[in-house]
């Protein structure tokens, strides 16, 4: 396990090299329900000077893929998030050769969270099994992604997303004697496991091995995941912590799953909550809506997230250049 404070992450990214452009692409993908996802990718197209997104990037909207056998990263957002949550990473990724494709999960979405924790521990995996078969069957630029290089990219209930469709189903029902050992833990102190209860059909969950490799931040649900499941993950984990997160732990759900994970790679980071994964917030959303932004937005004293947030997009791009041999 290493321990990694903001400084030393942007230590790690050098000066590096001009970005390239990127192309963005709002999508849905059909279904019952659809989703929709949004795709950043490389592009020979010029973006505008200006920002023209919702996440304040300047993207070349709609232009055409760049390239040949560009690997992919699939991102799954965290509890009612969206697909600019992780917009820097995305686009970091993107510039760095990849195609980006981030889910809004249906029915656990910013406009949307209609569906129960019960069915989203089910219906999360399934839809990143469903955005993969889409990219690579009916996005413009399929042709031109490699079919053995597939990564994937969680946080929070987004990361026991990423664990579920590599380790197949998590078994809910050690949730109760879990949460009787730790009653202050934010899933069980607001009644998230009790609702969750033993979900129909999540047996019928199963690995996707398309995937191969993931990063999980903040990976909620740690402990629901057998060590016999965990033991079999036949593809590399890098696990990001907070060393102040107090809604996912990282003793009683990250470090669960580095126990026993064959290949894991875990980074805690100092003076991190559990937000701190997510790109810096617009600071109209203060004025907006201060009770998320006081939530979401601000960090601990001393703590910078932009600048952690770009070197913790320089560790996963290596990490996955790594496991993809690029």
């Amino acid at each position: 396990m290493r321990k990694v404070c903001a400084a030393a992450l942007v230590a790690l990214i050098g000066p590096g090299s001009a970005a390239a452009d990127v192309g963005f692409e709002r999508l849905e993908v059909p279904g019952s329900p659809g989703f929709a996802m949004g795709v950043w990718y490389p592009t020979e197209a010029s973006a505008p000077d200006a920002p023209n997104t919702p996440f304040r990037q300047a993207l070349a909207l709609g232009a055409a893929p760049s390239g040949t056998q560009r690997p992919v990263v699939v991102i799954s957002h965290g509890d009612g998030g969206w697909m600019g949550g992780h917009a820097g990473t995305a686009l970091a990724l993107a510039e760095a050769g990849y195609v980006v494709a981030a889910l809004e999960h249906a029915g656990n979405n910013s406009e949307d969270e209609s569906a129960s924790p019960a069915d989203w521990v089910r219906t999360r995996p399934q839809e990143v099994s469903r955005a993969i078969d889409w990219l690579y069957g009916d996005w413009t630029g399929a042709a031109q992604l490699d079919p053995e290089a597939v990564g994937l990219f969680g946080f929070s209930a987004g990361g026991y997303t990423a664990m579920a469709v590599v380790a197949g189903a998590p078994d809910f029902a050690r949730g109760a004697p879990h949460c009787a050992d730790h009653p202050a833990e934010f899933t069980c102190e607001i009644g998230m496991i009790a609702e969750i209860g033993q979900p129909a059909g999540l047996d019928t969950l199963s690995r996707d091995p398309r995937i191969g490799a993931v990063v999980a931040a903040a990976p909620a649900f740690g402990f629901a995941f057998p060590e016999a499941a965990l033991a079999e993950v036949a593809v590399p984990v890098q696990i990001w912590s907070g060393a102040d997160d107090m809604r996912v732990p990282h003793a009683t759900n990250g470090a669960l799953l580095a126990a026993t994970l064959p290949d894991a790679e875990t980074h805690v980071v100092e003076g991190a909550g559990h937000f701190a994964f997510m790109a810096p917030c617009n600071p109209r959303l203060q004025e907006i809506n201060p009770r998320i932004w006081e939530m979401v937005c601000v960090d601990a004293e001393g703590f910078d997230r932009a600048a952690f947030q770009a070197g913790f997009n320089a560790e996963i791009i290596g990490f996955f250049d790594r496991a993809f041999g690029r």
